[in-house]
């Protein structure tokens, strides 16, 4: 299949997953769309909401639909690193052999990601970076395609450990989830007490996910564009020559490379779907401000103004 035809195929499957999802995920059309654009790109996403917003349910929906293998770990405050990776036993030859964690899937949904001290949630890293796991000195490649999910409930400080920016920095987006309007409210509340269950249709395989990765890769990208969204990244820099006195006032620390990488990666991504060649400016835009909100710290006087992350990130824009 020729790379032209493919983005055309890219579009009508694109089409038929965001149907499939709807059967069961009313509204939230956004974040939807953000978790399928981070997973056609190889990246990891973390969705942060208040409780009841159906963030677990999205994931296992989206899933069900792309035909992947998932798991769940719900995160604790006593979960331990052998409990995500897996461990050595001692078997009955009196041989050490390793027992997998339940990281060996295609999606892991991690589930309350700040509930969990920080030597646990460091346990992820090397599998979101390298794709890879090492125990015990010996290293185990995983399965591919392979993405994190993780969700983070921004309302509860008690018991929880804020991830450390590192470990933020491996995520490509940072999704919030709202809450639905009245009309969205009455379908959810219609759908999930009546008997009435919908049944979701695998559209693809890990194989054609792989390609779509390889495909949006291959996209060929302008050098304006590319620059865009490098000045954009820069200006986040309270201490770069290119920021502006509202990030100096306001910023503390600004976004790394990996930011200026996944804006290209999203934005090709967010063409693709829509039927384009090549992605312009107005793709990187699109994809701005769940990619550098995790990446950019405020400081105590936007905290004390009520000035957001998405706030500064639109005056940039």
């Amino acid at each position: 299949m020729s790379d032209v035809a493919a983005v055309n195929n890219l579009v009508e499957k694109y089409s038929q997953l965001k149907t499939e999802i709807s059967k069961i995920i009313v509204g939230q059309e956004e974040a939807v769309n953000f978790v399928l654009l981070s997973i056609f790109c190889g990246g990891h996403s973390l969705l942060v909401g208040v409780p009841g917003l159906a963030k677990t349910l999205l994931v296992n929906t989206v899933s069900d639909a792309l035909g992947l293998d998932f798991k769940r770990i719900q995160f604790t405050p006593d979960l331990m690193p052998s409990d995500i990776l897996g461990s050595e036993i001692l078997d009955e030859k009196r041989q050490f052999s390793f027992i997998k964690g339940p990281i060996f899937t295609n999606i892991i949904l991690a589930d309350e990601i700040n509930r969990t001290p920080p030597k646990t949630q460091a346990a992820l890293l090397e599998a979101m970076q390298e794709r890879s796991v090492t125990i015990a000195g010996k290293h185990y490649k995983l399965d591919l395609p392979f993405f994190v999910l993780a969700t983070q409930n921004p309302i509860e400080q008690e018991g929880t450990y804020p991830l450390p920016e590192a470990q933020l920095d491996r995520f490509m987006f940072s999704i919030n989830l709202d809450y639905p309007s009245f009309a969205e409210e009455v379908q959810v509340v219609k759908n999930t007490t009546s008997i009435n269950s919908q049944e979701i249709i695998s559209l693809f395989s890990a194989e054609e996910i792989i390609e779509i990765q390889k495909l949006i890769r291959k996209i060929p990208v302008a050098d304006n564009v590319i620059e865009y969204a490098v000045s954009l990244v820069g200006k986040t820099r309270p201490k770069s020559t290119e920021a502006t006195d509202f990030v100096k006032q306001y910023l503390d620390w600004g976004a790394g490379p990996r930011a200026s990488q996944n804006l290209i990666l999203g934005a090709k991504a967010h063409a693709a779907v829509r039927g384009k060649f090549s992605p312009d400016i107005e793709d990187v835009k699109a994809v701005a401000i769940p990619i550098l909100s995790h990446r950019i710290v405020k400081n105590y006087k936007a905290e004390a103004e009520g000035i957001s992350v998405a706030d500064i990130i639109n005056t940039l824009l």
